[in-house]
This record gives structure tokens, sequence and C-alpha cells, in this order.
């Protein structure tokens, strides 16, 4: 690690907050010495947290290689950090940067829970699987003050709605009692994403999340509560984490994951700059081994954005990655079964100030 990185942002993945590329202007700051300033001047960055007036909460999915079709966020941004996440650019469609103003300003959407009730009421709803989250995670930090994902399941479990649950965040655990009631229906499947075992990478890539540890923690502890559960291997990073596939499927079939799938690093506009930047700046010594390995699974680009290939890499590399993960997953074990959640058992309780009819 270089000598700046006491310097840098504590518990922030990015460091700076590159140029909006929607935006015709662009502010940046003094560099502190230009103003007399030294690092001990730095102001501290807080999270602060904007009401989201979004009128809708589903989302319909129309990308073909996503596998699933609906979807709820109930925030924008995310507090987590992590350098390499693909949802950075969002922030742009809201004025705001993809660095560090998506994990410092997030979006709430303090209505989430009403809204999804809404919708389940309208009579064009067909049951279906619902994605929490497809963007930010749902059980970021900000999750433990305003319990908006845990308000979403409570709607889930009111009308029966077969819900899928994917987070790097141990609180997922906080609501295993929801969790026990839409299992003993067949409605829920959780995933855990899991990076690295190696703590101390764990902390420079992914400054706010739960360790590698209480993942696995949270894994043993949803499935012995009966929660099907599987592991999730995102992003693998050739020439970083990439080694460490068959240790973490191991480490996550013991403690009880049935499930699990990969997705290799992906690297979209705006997020480029902030993970090379992070790369450069905690890694040098593996910076450009790194991006030279993205390059050998990414058609010798930094990034694909293609459908089908995106998710997939392509190239010997990736081919090697691919065959690395069938073997694992099949020593130990993984997808012996099926995902098929009910949708047979949805109900539209009444609506209050519904009158009841008698007959």
């Amino acid at each position: 690690m270089s000598d700046d990185s006491q310097k840098n942002l504590k518990g922030r993945g990015a460091q700076a907050n590159p140029v909006n590329r929607y935006d015709k202007l662009h502010v940046e700051l003094e560099h502190l010495e230009d103003v007399g300033l030294t690092e001990d001047d730095r102001p501290l960055l807080r999270t602060e947290f904007f009401t989201d007036f979004s009128r809708t909460i589903v989302n319909k999915n129309n990308s073909p290689d996503i596998p699933f079709t609906y979807s709820i966020n109930p925030y924008r941004g995310c507090e987590h950090g992590c350098a390499y996440c693909y949802a950075r650019p969002t922030h742009e469609y809201l004025g705001l940067s993809a660095g560090y103003d998506f994990e410092s300003k997030i979006f709430v959407k303090l209505n989430a829970a009403e809204l999804l009730r809404e919708r389940f009421h309208e009579p064009s709803w067909e049951p279906d699987m619902v994605s929490v989250s497809g963007v930010t995670d749902c059980y970021q930090p900000a999750e433990r003050k305003f319990k908006l994902t845990r308000q979403i399941l409570e709607v889930m479990n009111e009308f029966k709605n077969p819900v899928g649950l994917i987070t790097k965040n141990a609180l997922i655990t906080r609501d295993i009692d929801i969790l026990q009631e839409l299992a003993k229906d067949n409605l829920v499947a959780t995933f855990i994403s899991l990076t690295t075992l190696d703590d101390r990478l764990a902390r420079d890539l992914e400054p706010r999340t739960s360790s590698p540890k209480a993942r696995l923690n949270a894994v043993e502890q949803l499935a012995k509560a009966g929660v099907p559960v599987g592991v999730n291997l995102a992003p693998m990073i050739p020439g970083l984490n990439d080694h460490e596939m068959p240790a973490l499927l191991k480490a996550a079939r013991e403690a009880g994951a049935k499930y699990s799938g990969f997705t290799p690093v992906r690297l979209p506009s705006s997020v480029l700059p902030v993970f090379t930047d992070w790369l450069e700046r905690v890694r040098p010594e593996r910076a450009q081994k790194v991006l030279s390995a993205i390059k050998d699974i990414r058609g010798g680009k930094l990034n694909d954005a293609n459908f089908g290939s995106r998710f997939e890499g392509e190239g010997p590399r990736a081919e090697s990655m691919r065959a690395m993960y069938d073997l694992y997953a099949k020593k130990f074990g993984f997808n012996e079964m099926h995902i098929h959640l009910s949708r047979d058992k949805f109900k539209r309780p009444p609506k209050k100030g519904d009158q009841m009819t008698f007959f």
C-alpha cells in the first residue's frame, strides 16, 4: 500500500468525484496546498440522506442477459463504497458524480412499501419474482435506520409474492423472522455476494461492507433457519481475486449455501476512472498486471458493454475462469437443484377503507 493511504477519505472507496458526463459545468476544488491548507484540514466526508420522490417502485427489466424481470431498489447510491461498483454511473442521472457522491449522498425512497402495495393491488399485476435489489445494495448501512427493505418484505409476505434478495451485508440476518415466513411458502431466495476471504483486501476494496467472516456467518444463519441461500462470487477481478474462487466456494458450501454463480468485473463508463484510481493508489504494485488481465477477458478493452459477453467475458482467460468455477461448483455440490419460487399463493388483501361484501 502506498505511503499516501492514510491521507485518503477514511472509509470511502472513491477518493475523487469524476466529471459527470452529462453536465456542461464542472467545479473542481483547488489542491489543499494551493490555498495554504494541509491534509489535516481536509473536511470529513459525512453521509447525507435525501428523500427520493419516485412515484413507482417496481422496475421492469428489458435486458436479455439479466435473469429477472422485475426489481426494486429502495435506495439510490450506496454507502458500501465498493471501488468496482457498476451502479456508480446511475448517480450521474441525478446531476451528481459517480465518485464519492455515489457513496455519500444517498437517496431514500421512504414510501417504497406503500408504492409496492399499490402496485400489487393493480389488476394488471401478475405474480412474479421481484429482485431486491438489482442496482444498489438493499442492506447497505442506511437500512439500519430506514428499514425500507424490511417493510418491502412485509408487503411481499402480505401478498404472498415471491422475492429474491442479493446483498453483501450481514444485516440481512435481522430479517430472518420474515424470511422464514416467506420460505415456508416457497416465496424467497437469498444470495450473499462474496468477493474475497482476505480481510485486508475486503477493507480496501469494499470499505463499508460486512467482513468475509460476517458474510459467511450470514449464509450459515440463513441456511439453519431454512431460508434458501446461495452465493454470488462477484466481481471476480482477474489478477486480483479470481484465484480465490475454489476457496470461496468451499467456504460457502461449508456454511450451508446450495446455489452459486460468478461474474467477472465490469467497468462501465465512469466506474473505470474510480476503479483505476483505487488500483493505482491501493495496489500500485499490481495495477498494470490487473488492468492487462481485465483487457484479456474484454477483447483488449477495459470494458465490454455488449449483452451476453458483458457478464461472461471472452477469450482464453475468461474461458479459464469459467472452467475453474464450473469445476469447483460441481465438486462442492452447488446448483444440484434449481430455484422455482411459488406464484400460485399470491393474494390481494382488502385495501384500507374497502367495504366487506356479504352474500
